[in-house]
């Protein structure tokens, strides 16, 4: 999208093909880069400044996820996350931020709708979400003086590679495709679908443009108003099965652990 505004644009990441892949399709200068290794991060910037004499926008949009609540995540899972979803946004924006102060420049981090919301099974990947909508607005508010701008998008279920994957697993356990996994996970959203990438694609070119000249320190969700739910009242929602509990499973007004809600029809 920014480079069919006429932007040039660099990209980064670890897979060579998939890299070059895009770089074809949209003349992108590719550059491959683990984030999660320092040196490789300024070889990544002193490539890019080199190139194009100057930097004026950043996305930060590399993320891997581990499932796994506190209790059943390892420790190298956790690190792996930790790594790449917040110790690697930081050393990247370390390094390029003499550069975007220079041309009072943008920067934009992709975090998740799990940096705002917890979600079962997800401690890890929420934790270093959350630490990176953080630390942008910490960007924003010691460098908003000198004319950086940062903000954060954090988007709901969107048709990606990675979502197609947890979709792929989700789905085999149920015997379902991978669109009939997405129309799963988001029969509550209030859209009732994922987000296509381009829709994500176009808050982050918005934040990055003049547009945007006043908002700094946003935390923007992009997730088809799922986060706006109240989910005390999901079971009024005629589309929902909830079951009973049995008898004696808890006090008055407890049903815990024998009601099972799920989108109906």
């Amino acid at each position: 999208m920014l480079a069919a505004a006429g932007h040039h644009v660099a990209i980064c990441g670890r897979r060579p093909e998939p890299l070059r892949a895009v770089a074809a399709e949209t003349g992108a200068l590719d550059v491959v880069c683990d984030l999660a290794d320092a040196g490789q991060i300024d070889e990544l910037i002193g490539t890019v400044t080199g190139k194009f004499g100057r930097l004026d926008g950043l996305v930060l949009n590399a993320g891997v996820m581990a499932p796994g609540g506190v209790a059943e995540l390892s420790g190298p899972d956790f690190a792996a996350m930790l790594a790449v979803n917040l110790t690697g946004a930081f050393l990247v924006a370390r390094a390029a931020l003499p550069h975007l102060i220079r041309r009072r420049g943008a920067i934009v981090s992709v975090a998740s709708v799990a940096a705002l919301r917890a979600a079962a099974g997800m401690g890890g990947y929420a934790a270093t979400k959350a630490g990176l909508a953080m630390l942008t607005q910490s960007l924003a508010v010691d460098h908003a003086h000198e004319g950086l701008r940062a903000n954060v998008v954090c988007p709901g279920w969107t048709v990606t590679e990675m979502a197609d994957e947890e979709m792929a697993a989700f789905g085999r356990e149920r015997r379902l495709s991978v669109p009939q996994a997405y129309d799963l996970v988001t029969a509550l959203v209030p859209q009732r679908r994922p987000a296509h990438a381009g829709e994500v694609a176009a808050v982050i070119a918005w934040l990055l443009s003049d547009a945007a000249s006043y908002v700094n320190g946003a935390v923007i969700p992009v997730d088809g108003s799922a986060i706006a739910v109240d989910v005390g009242t999901v079971p009024f929602d005629p589309r929902v099965s909830l079951s009973r509990p049995r008898a004696g499973s808890g006090e008055r007004g407890d049903h815990r652990g024998d009601d099972r809600v799920g989108p109906g029809g």
